[in-house]
């Protein structure tokens, strides 16, 4: 059904702008985000449209393929969209690809009732907020991040509702991931191990690895078939955890936060680098902000030392013991991995280890994985 733009008069308007490889990740994160920003529609976080603008190479030919993947997204949108990619001017795309920085990553640029442009690009306040970050401003954004601290509920969202009752049920709550299924079976036994021995009660989440593919959804089926673990039921909610971490870091860059100057970046950081290391990671936390993190073979070796510190974990809880037991097995050397994604966001010139502060060598890499 086509409509009239008086539809958008002095509301405020999204522009969702993509090109016809949406994914189905992206396309189906935001499509529950809209849903859920229309089941109060008198609230002010309601108050807006959503416009998608699909931009097409037009030195190749229209062709069906074309037409059909077009139709194709359309048809998953709830929102208004234009009528067809041709209508977009191509003085349009130039201005799209050229002030605001369109390069195939998906742009969410926000317009106010007056039609100025407000954020050129609040893709990474969806991702973290949802439509919570509503006006979309950069001053709500610092707002959002002045109330926040480094906590499972920011970290894990709502990849899993029942995580709010654990932490109310003052339940330990682990979250691991990486694709080594030995080390997986290896520590989620142990740490299952050490629960009972410390007569705790502690609930465990598999989060594989950033852009999941067969190999953490192979992962994801052993895991459920041995019962190690919950596991989150959909490979999108996993690629969404992952890409609310990097919207993370790259807000906070946004802003002008760092590793040396912000406790949340440095801790988004460690997240980022654990899922950079070719070995598995795990979180244990109790509650909503004591936690203890690290890389697979230091946590299992604790794990595995645990009568070296079980009268530690008597005196100071499970979670205080584990990470002064980390801190004591600490070996300086190390070679972390921060793997930024193509972004349309700033890229920092300098970025310092999470661990050590030295600052980190930059390379540039071009990666595709079919698996």
């Amino acid at each position: 059904m086509q409509v009239s733009l008086d539809v958008l008069r002095r509301k405020n308007v999204l522009l969702l702008i993509s090109d016809l490889d949406l994914s189905h990740e992206e396309l189906s994160i935001l499509y529950q985000m809209y849903q859920e920003s229309r089941q109060h529609p008198t609230r002010e976080e309601s108050q807006h449209e959503v416009v998608w603008l699909p931009i097409v190479d037009r030195s190749t030919p229209w062709n069906e393929s074309k037409q059909k993947q077009f139709e194709y997204l359309q048809s998953m949108m709830m929102w208004y969209s234009v009528h067809h990619p041709s209508l977009l001017d191509r003085a349009v795309i130039r201005y799209i690809k050229q002030v605001w920085h369109f390069n195939k990553k998906p742009l969410l640029v926000v317009l106010d009732t007056q039609g100025r442009v407000v954020n050129p690009n609040a893709i990474h306040m969806m991702w973290i907020w949802g439509s919570e970050a509503f006006p979309f401003t950069s001053t709500r954004e610092e707002a959002l991040w002045k109330d926040e601290t480094w906590r499972i509920e920011l970290l894990a969202d709502n990849i899993e509702p029942l995580i709010f009752n654990w932490i109310q049920k003052k339940r330990y709550i682990c979250l691991y991931g990486g694709e080594d299924m030995d080390w997986i079976h290896s520590f989620t036994t142990k740490a299952q191990a050490v629960a009972q021995q410390a007569n705790i009660q502690l609930e465990m989440i598999y989060v594989g690895k950033s852009n999941p593919r067969d190999k953490v959804r192979r992962n994801n089926s052993a895991i459920a078939a041995q019962n190690l673990s919950h596991t989150l039921p959909d490979l999108t909610l996993i690629w969404f955890f992952w890409v609310r971490l990097e919207s993370m870091w790259h807000s906070k860059v946004q802003l002008g936060k760092s590793v040396e100057n912000d406790p949340i970046t440095q801790e988004i950081a460690t997240m980022l680098i654990f899922d950079g290391s070719n070995e598995g990671w795990a979180i244990i936390s109790k509650g909503s902000a004591e936690m203890a993190k690290a890389k697979g073979n230091a946590i299992l070796l604790c794990l595995n030392e645990f009568d070296k510190w079980k009268e530690e974990a008597q005196l100071k809880g499970l979670v205080q013991a584990l990470d002064d037991y980390l801190h004591k097995l600490h070996n300086p050397h190390h070679c972390n991995c921060l793997i930024l994604p193509g972004t349309n966001g700033r890229i920092p010139e300098k970025v310092v280890c999470a661990e050590c502060g030295r600052q980190m060598e930059k390379f540039i890499m071009y990666h595709c994985c079919t698996d």
